[in-house]
């Protein structure tokens, strides 16, 4: 699998570290950055470049997912979901992992490398690999109602109307 990964500088050892493990484990890793620690940078950039590169190669049929690091993981989830396609979840735990794939279908994680051991993140991303989604019909349909407001904007009528 193809994974894009893109960080601040408070996930960068993180970062540099998990692309060892993920190479050791079959994976090509791809680093949108930064390639330095820079306490000052701009992590939105990297984040998009990471989610737009999942978005394509999944759009040309590769199978690709991307992991976004940052202190808690926050800003770096909402720049991946800035981008039409994106489905970043942000991860705490082996619970939030599984079920971000399992139900939500995502196709980036964010995590907080300030919030979680080296050892918690790799069991994180491990098991997010590996975890395929369900292709339970609700969650199809969830997924695809969300597909459609991104698209064009469109919500099921408001039942309290």
């Amino acid at each position: 699998m193809r994974i894009h990964l893109a960080t601040d500088h408070a996930g960068l050892d993180f970062s540099t570290r998990l692309q060892e493990h993920l190479r050791a484990a079959g994976h090509e890793v791809i680093d949108h950055g930064p390639l330095s620690y820079d306490p000052l940078d701009d992590y939105p950039a990297f984040c998009i470049r990471a989610a737009q590169a999942v978005v394509e190669d999944q759009a040309a049929g590769v199978e690709a997912l991307g992991v976004v690091f940052g202190g808690s993981g926050n800003g770096e989830q909402i720049a991946a979901n800035k981008v039409a396609g994106v489905r970043a979840a942000l991860v705490w735990n082996p619970s939030t992992a599984e079920l971000a794939r399992e139900h939500n279908d995502a196709n980036v994680i964010s995590i907080g490398a300030r919030q979680h051991t080296f050892d918690e993140v790799t069991s994180f991303i491990d098991l997010f690999l590996a975890t395929p989604f369900s292709d339970e019909e609700r969650h199809v349909r969830r997924i695809g109602q969300i597909a459609e407001f991104e698209r064009d904007g469109s919500l099921l009528p408001d039942p309290r109307a």
